[in-house]
């Protein structure tokens, strides 16, 4: 949904480690695989399926993901159906079965269609929060470990949070963040009968969100520490919506993590990167740089010239996913990524 209607093989995974307290004090000659001079891809995909014609489209896709050579892991940035499906037990299962189809390790973070969206009478009102226990139950039941092929990673799950997770590869530092579309979750439920945020919602996103924040804080200090290249975040929450004039509504579930976002970069030498879906239609932009709207927009002081944030299409526009190339030291940057067709 969008922001502004209110988710290898062994050997590869084996030279990916988890980010832990250990990591953060080797040194990379200490850590196998983890040093700077590497060069490897990773495929970004979300918002997808989307109906009955991607359903069907997408083993065919996972199986082409699967033959792409050289991706070392792919993840999902949420929203696993559309906004206007039913949100059950069997399409969790289903979609679980192709997740664990992919032969690299897999990592997901939730969208707000499987989950806080449900409350809708055509998605089978749902509460929103038993919908959230179904997704954890559903692809979160072995915490720190990725689905496809295994991984270990490290995981916010003594917190309550296995879905927030973070590893490490040769000088970058990935994340995934549990932000959600529909304002973090706060939009009222309606169908349910509350006309505004429930105690327990607004409870939730509050809990969600500081463990959102505490995620960043982490990969930031683990990369400065170690003085890695470059951050890669993912969440699915669009924060920037290039198609929507910023003054429609409030967004303010959002501020702590945008505040986050630009003290951490911008005490950061490497370069942050930021991927979502939620919106549909690919962009890459700096929303956070100097003179940026959303500074004001979300009541910001600073900027973090060096977050680059890149949208995976999406919805109707799943025809291709992003292939993600990291990029030896001397390049340019340290990401580059092209979008890669569906076969038909």
């Amino acid at each position: 949904m969008h922001l502004s209607r209110t988710p290898v093989l062994a050997a590869a995974a084996a030279s990916l480690v988890v980010l832990s307290a250990a990591a953060a004090t080797a040194s990379p000659a200490d850590a196998p695989g983890q040093g700077k001079d590497g060069h490897y891809r990773f495929a970004v995909i979300g918002d997808v399926p989307y109906g009955d014609a991607q359903v069907a489209a997408f083993p065919r896709w996972v199986d082409q993901i699967n033959a792409t050579p050289g991706l070392s892991f792919t993840v999902h940035v949420g929203d696993i159906k559309n906004g206007s499906s039913t949100c059950t037990n069997e399409y969790f299962g289903m979609i679980r079965t192709q997740f664990d189809r992919f032969t690299m390790p897999l990592v997901y973070t939730p969208g707000d269609n499987e989950w806080t969206d449900c409350h809708r009478t055509n998605n089978g009102a749902y509460n929103p929060l038993e919908r959230l226990s179904a997704i954890r139950s559903t692809f979160f039941d072995r915490p720190g470990h990725t689905l496809g092929a295994d991984l270990t990673v490290a995981s916010q799950a003594s917190a309550g949070f296995p879905e927030n997770v973070a590893f490490r590869r040769q000088g970058v530092d990935l994340a995934t963040l549990h932000v959600v579309g529909s304002n973090d979750g706060l939009l009222p439920w309606p169908e349910l009968g509350f006309t505004s945020p429930t105690p327990e919602q607004v409870a939730e996103e509050r809990s969600r969100m500081d463990n959102a924040v505490a995620q960043v804080r982490s990969a930031f200090a683990g990369a400065r520490q170690r003085h890695d290249r470059a951050v890669a975040l993912f969440l699915q929450a669009d924060m920037f919506d290039p198609t929507y004039d910023v003054t429609w509504a409030d967004n303010s579930a959002f501020e702590p993590l945008v505040r986050e976002l630009v003290a951490q970069s911008d005490a950061f030498d490497g370069e942050v990167y930021l991927f979502n879906g939620d919106s549909h239609v690919y962009n890459s932009d700096k929303p956070l740089a100097a003179g940026s709207k959303w500074l004001s927009f979300y009541g910001v002081h600073g900027s973090a010239d060096n977050l680059t944030r890149v949208t995976v299409d999406g919805s109707s526009n799943n025809k291709d996913f992003l292939e993600v190339t990291v990029n030896r030291p001397g390049a340019e940057h340290v990401l580059s990524w092209q979008r890669i067709p569906y076969a038909s």
